[in-house]
């Protein structure tokens, strides 16, 4: 199963206006996250996978609040199934390894957990916590790492109430650019 890019773009467009538990939308939330990364200067592909990292949100139907009832969308797998045959691999990786990029993170940098978001800690105990050793290890060994940290700390920065950013039709023609050619 995967969405066309169009359907992806339409995705963001009709389901954008949720919130999962932060004080912005999950397409308020892409659009920073782009934005900031855009900002520091990175390469287009992280600019791009911080917009489409959290795309799983989208397209699950088990309600915003999910974290506080103690569950575990697992949305990373949902956006990768969905992103993997339309984009390139460092974006769909991307997708699916944020989150282990945040319990990594919690364990190799001190001090990070402590700046997590209160949801975004509620949803690293739902996630597996921090990860061990062995699992880092392995999670380093992963093609598309390094990556997924980048991503993970615009993640961390895209929940400013109210920040303006460029609209989702500003950041197509640089979606486009990752889109798998047939």
């Amino acid at each position: 199963m995967s969405h066309t890019f169009d359907e992806v773009v339409a995705t963001y467009r009709t389901f954008g206006h949720r919130h999962y538990g932060e004080d912005v939308t999950e397409l308020q939330h892409a659009l920073q996250c782009a934005t900031f990364a855009q900002a520091a200067g990175e390469p287009a592909e992280v600019v791009a996978a911080a917009l489409l990292h959290d795309y799983g949100h989208l397209c699950h139907a088990l309600g915003e609040d999910i974290a506080d009832h103690g569950i575990d969308a697992r949305h990373e797998e949902i956006g990768y199934a969905l992103l993997r045959e339309t984009f390139t691999d460092g974006i769909a990786d991307a997708a699916r390894l944020h989150v282990a990029a945040k319990r990594y993170l919690c364990l190799r940098d001190p001090g990070y957990e402590g700046g997590l978001s209160d949801a975004s800690r509620t949803s690293l105990h739902l996630q597996g916590g921090v990860m061990s050793e062995e699992e880092a290890l392995a999670f380093e060994r992963e093609p598309h790492f390094a990556l997924a940290v980048r991503v993970r700390r615009y993640d961390d920065m895209g929940k400013v109430a109210d920040m303006p950013t460029p609209d989702l039709e500003a950041f197509l023609p640089l979606l486009s650019s990752f889109v798998r050619q047939a």
